[in-house]
């Protein structure tokens, strides 16, 4: 089973928050265990997935459960420091109300409360994700759907990245960073004091790597939308036809009979696999499985059709 992880809640902020907004007595730890209920709502969720989809659906599933925990925390702690900015006139009086803060803040709710929404999308996606309404059916690791959530949360930790270095600079300690979960803290406190980083707890070059993967995701949807676009295809070489199946994202030779050995063999060294459910050998349709297409196809003796 894959650790849960959940941001350190703010609840001094929150008790402060509360005492500003209403008379009521603030109860410690509420804010923690309410958050701790609902991510563990979309980790129950993500187990459920896996359980009815299979285990190929782990990590994408958790990918969508941490990513919800994560910016559900942020909420959380967003909140309480918005709460802290302005009293409610019920607890300050009319006298002397600072108008103009109120209306910075209620603006300041508005916005937080559009980033909940945005979490309760990343859980939406759970959910499509176990009813099977996913908008791409195609191979899970090659879906378009899947990478497109793969850069949002890539995006993600380079802002992250950044809003932690921010927070260093200003306060010189990690300590009291409401982005950090603790064994976040405690992992990366442990990396700055072996390696020495003394200005940046992410330096130059993680930003640069988690980068660099946003722009490789970002080509893969971009080649795979371009692929799609372009329509199942199929060409006919006599003994056997090739078709370029873009719903399921995959190169597909069909033979009028089963192969001999020697072309079997061939298949295999080149990465086809047999898929009784296809009546067709098959990989994926990438621009490796065409380079590998042409080579079986040659070895057969078959002349390649231009593309």
């Amino acid at each position: 089973m894959s650790e849960r992880e959940f941001v350190v809640i703010n609840e001094e902020a929150a008790r402060t928050a509360q005492n500003m907004m209403s008379f009521n007595e603030y109860q410690l730890g509420s804010r923690t265990k309410e958050y701790q209920e609902d991510v563990n709502e979309v980790y129950d969720l993500a187990e459920e997935v896996v359980a009815r989809r299979g285990e190929e659906y782990r990590e994408r599933a958790w990918r969508l459960a941490t990513r919800y925990a994560k910016n559900l925390g942020k909420y959380f702690n967003e909140e309480a420091r918005i709460g802290c900015m302005c009293p409610s006139v019920m607890i300050s009086g009319a006298g002397n109300f600072p108008v103009k803060k109120k209306e910075k803040q209620v603006k300041a709710w508005d916005k937080n409360h559009e980033f909940y929404n945005y979490c309760q999308s990343i859980r939406g996606k759970l959910n499509n994700l176990l009813y099977s309404k996913e908008v791409i059916k195609s191979d899970d690791e090659n879906a378009i759907e899947a990478l497109e959530e793969k850069i949002d949360s890539l995006r993600e930790v380079q802002e992250n990245m950044k809003e932690i270095n921010k927070y260093y600079r200003k306060h010189h300690t990690l300590e009291g960073c409401d982005l950090l979960t603790e064994k976040q803290l405690q992992k990366l406190q442990g990396s700055m004091d072996q390696f020495g980083y003394d200005r940046s707890p992410y330096p130059s070059w993680a930003l640069q790597n988690n980068l660099a993967n946003i722009k490789r995701c970002q080509q893969r949807v971009d080649e795979l939308k371009k692929t799609k676009e372009k329509g199942t295809s199929e060409a006919d070489y006599g003994d056997f036809k090739v078709i370029e199946n873009t719903e399921l994202m995959r190169i597909q030779i069909v033979f009028n009979g089963k192969p001999d050995e020697a072309i079997r063999s061939t298949l295999k060294a080149n990465g086809f696999r047999w898929a009784p459910s296809q009546g067709a050998w098959q990989r994926q349709l990438t621009s490796n499985g065409k380079h590998a297409l042409r080579r079986v196809i040659e070895e057969l003796g078959a002349e390649v059709q231009a593309s």
